[in-house]
């Protein structure tokens, strides 16, 4: 049987599946579901330094194709998330597992590294510079400039594996800048893609969410294509030594197999993992399974990163 285990960081996990930030991890119930699930690990819910409630409802609506929300980071704020996953540290001390964080204002990175730097914690810190949700707050990883400045504090602070959350991109252009600036830094892994920012769903005559006037991040089935792009380009760019976590349009075995064949080490799970629960990994997994045991594929390693592209045969013109 096909072997799932992989590394992040000098991190090893038994599987490559896990949570998107975002979806069953607001508290430590939740957080616990996926834990003993057939998940690799668990990613906390985007942490602030104080709790947020997060945008007005209704804020997320499940579509046929995926989903739609406009959370606005609710969550129970950094102390919480830090005693929480230490106490989980303490019970699986071979478990590597993710913090994810990140700031509302300028002067709270500062404040929030220093907190984990003198804490106890001892896995992965995701800093999410991706919501596209907070009224009022641009997506930071569009500006490079700001990535570049936060960064060169935060890694000033803080010097244990930390990875950035990133939006989709689009241009080829901004692919290259992100990757400059991201190459400058000690940096473990980067996650791609958060939701696509301001779409609209309307259900009936009535905007399916009520924040922003009915805009929200898309997410599920929609954003695949996108998703598997951005692991393909960010992989080619990237130093070899950061890894990827794909996310974005995991419904399947396939779309898991899909986003390590363009690169990803791991794959993260959301508007699914939202629908069907936490038995999603089980069954995500046997199917990736299946796949690579049809393949003959032993481990990841055997086809990841290994997307064949059809040869160019030129045009003739007539």
């Amino acid at each position: 049987m096909a072997e799932l285990t992989t590394t992040i960081g000098g991190f090893h996990f038994n599987n490559t599946i896990m949570n998107g930030a975002g979806v069953w991890c607001y508290d430590r119930k939740e957080l616990s579901a996926v834990d003993t699930s057939a998940a690799a690990t668990f990613v906390t819910k985007t942490a602030t330094l104080a709790p947020r409630a997060g945008n007005p409802k209704p804020r997320m609506a499940a579509t046929d194709l995926g989903s739609i929300n406009s959370m606005g980071l609710p969550n129970k704020g950094l102390d919480y998330y830090l005693q929480v996953v230490e106490e989980f540290h303490q019970a699986n001390p071979e478990k590597p597992y993710f913090l994810s964080t990140t700031g509302t204002s300028p002067d709270d990175f500062g404040k929030i590294f220093t907190k984990i730097a003198a804490s106890n914690f001892s896995g992965l810190v995701e800093l999410n510079l991706s919501c596209p949700n907070v009224v009022g707050k641009p997506q930071i990883a569009y500006d490079f400039a700001a990535v570049e400045r936060i960064l060169t504090q935060v890694t000033g602070i803080y010097h244990g594996p930390l990875g950035v959350k990133l939006p989709p991109y689009f241009d080829l252009v901004h692919f290259q800048q992100i990757a400059d600036v991201l190459n400058q830094f000690p940096l473990t892994f980067v996650n791609t893609i958060n939701s696509v920012g301001n779409g609209l769903v309307i259900q009936d005559e009535t905007a399916a969410i009520a924040p922003k006037g009915g805009l929200g991040g898309i997410g599920g089935g929609y954003i695949k294509p996108m998703a598997l792009a951005n692991v393909r380009v960010l992989r080619q760019l990237l130093k070899p030594e950061i890894n990827i976590i794909g996310t974005g349009g995991v419904e399947t075995g396939r779309d898991v197999f899909e986003l390590i064949l363009c690169g990803a080490d791991m794959v993260g799970v959301a508007t699914q993992l939202g629908k069907e629960g936490p038995k999603v990994f089980a069954r995500l997994t046997e199917e990736l399974t299946a796949i690579m045991d049809a393949k003959g594929y032993k481990r990841l390693s055997d086809f990841r990163g290994k997307l064949q592209v059809p040869e160019a045969r030129e045009v003739a013109v007539h």
